[in-house]
């Protein structure tokens, strides 16, 4: 129950910025006809924004099944990479059951949380973080379409700033506690910067490049040793 709480309540920041998030999304939800219960119930089942943004456009533009299935293969193939590291943090002994439950909760954020904590995942800490910021996340885009016309979009986009604080909280400490990781994360906010300006690449391409390279220029340049069994 302690680590159910924790998790419950590093999620605040999360699910507030998910509500936020979901909200906007709400707004393009109902520009392609999606009713309230049909967004929550998108948002329950699928954990990714620019997925869900990007099929909510597929729908409006009446896109076909196999068109569809591209776009969320493209728009979410970076979590490919993330269940690479995550299975890393894995207890070898932990049940299938539940690691299908993180593995269909797999978002940024909530990889965020898990890669930071201290060895193995623990699973009640992540069932707190997903049991508040989840249900965010499907009824912001519930709310998003009965609502969306109400609330001006400069105030809605200003919510989704608690995910950056959030971000920050997991990072920053890391960064002052070793300067290599520092340098790290410095140059990956120059790089994405760079190609989100500069070339026509996708969110989802730019971050399994950077993550490849800036993971591989960290691994040759500040190596690891193993452990003992």
């Amino acid at each position: 129950m302690n680590s159910f709480r924790t998790g419950l309540k590093n999620a605040i920041p999360i699910g507030l910025g998910y509500f936020a998030v979901a909200f906007s999304l709400g707004i393009i939800a109902s520009n392609a006809g999606i009713t309230a219960f049909q967004g929550f119930l998108t948002s329950f089942l699928v954990n990714a924004s620019a997925g869900e943004n990007a099929a909510f456009i597929a729908i409006k533009e009446n896109a076909s099944y196999l068109q569809m299935v591209i776009i969320m293969i493209v728009s979410n193939i970076r979590y490919v990479l993330m269940s690479f590291a995550l299975s890393q943090k894995i207890d070898p002994g932990m049940p299938l059951i539940r690691r299908l439950v993180l593995g269909f909760f797999l978002t940024d954020e909530y990889f965020a949380l898990e890669i930071a904590q201290d060895g193995y995942v623990d699973p009640c800490y992540m069932y707190g973080a997903i049991s508040f910021a989840s249900p965010c996340w499907a009824l912001g885009t519930a709310l998003g379409i009965i609502m969306g016309n109400v609330l001006p979009l400069n105030i809605v986009s200003a919510l989704s700033v608690a995910l950056y604080g959030m971000f920050m909280a997991i990072f920053v400490p890391a960064c002052r506690k070793n300067r290599i990781i520092a340098l790290l994360v410095l140059l990956s906010f120059v790089c994405s910067f760079l190609l989100s300006r500069f070339t026509p690449l996708s969110e989802s391409y730019i971050t399994i490049i950077l993550t490849l390279l800036i993971a591989s220029l960290g691994a040759i340049i500040a190596p690891v040793e193993d452990e003992d069994a």
